[in-house]
C-alpha cells in the first residue's frame, strides 16, 4: 500500500499550488482522507480532510477560506487545491488515509487516527 504526494513546489506569497495524493495497492474509496504538514521544528498539524463520497469536509483555521480539498474514488486520489499561499505555509505536505470505521460521515484530525501516509511533498511560499 503506497501513497504518494506531488504538486509541491517553490511559490510566491499569494500564489497557488495544487498538490495530489495518489493511492496503490488498495482502494480508500470508503476512507476518509486527510493532508497534514509538518514545518521545522513543528509537531504535524491537520490541514484538511474529506469523508469518503465528499460530503463532509473539515479544516485548520489557518487555512480556512483558501485552501479546498476533493477527490476522486475511480483514481484513489485526492486533491488539496493552495490558494493565497502566505510564508507560513511553508511546510512538508502530507496525504494521509484513515482505516477507522469505513464509510465515516465526518473527518477526524488527529495524526493517530491515520493509518497510511505518503512520504510528504515540500512546498514553499517565499515572501
Amino acid at each position: 500500500v503506497q501513497l504518494q504526494a506531488f504538486g509541491g513546489g517553490l511559490v510566491q506569497a499569494g500564489g497557488s499550488l495544487r498538490l495530489s495524493c495518489a493511492a496503490s495497492g488498495r482502494s480508500f474509496s470508503s476512507s476518509v482522507m486527510g493532508w497534514f504538514r509538518q514545518s521545522p521544528g513543528k509537531e504535524r498539524e491537520f490541514v484538511a480532510g474529506l469523508t469518503w463520497n465528499g460530503g463532509s469536509a473539515n479544516f485548520a483555521d489557518s487555512v480556512k477560506g483558501r485552501f479546498t480539498i476533493s477527490r476522486d474514488n475511480a483514481k484513489n486520489t485526492v486533491y488539496l487545491q493552495m490558494n493565497s499561499l502566505k510564508p507560513e505555509d511553508t511546510a512538508i505536505y502530507y496525504c494521509a488515509a484513515e482505516t477507522g470505521m469505513p464509510y465515516r460521515r465526518y473527518v477526524k484530525t488527529t495524526y493517530s487516527d491515520y493509518a497510511y501516509w505518503g512520504q510528504g511533498t515540500l512546498v514553499t511560499v517565499s515572501s
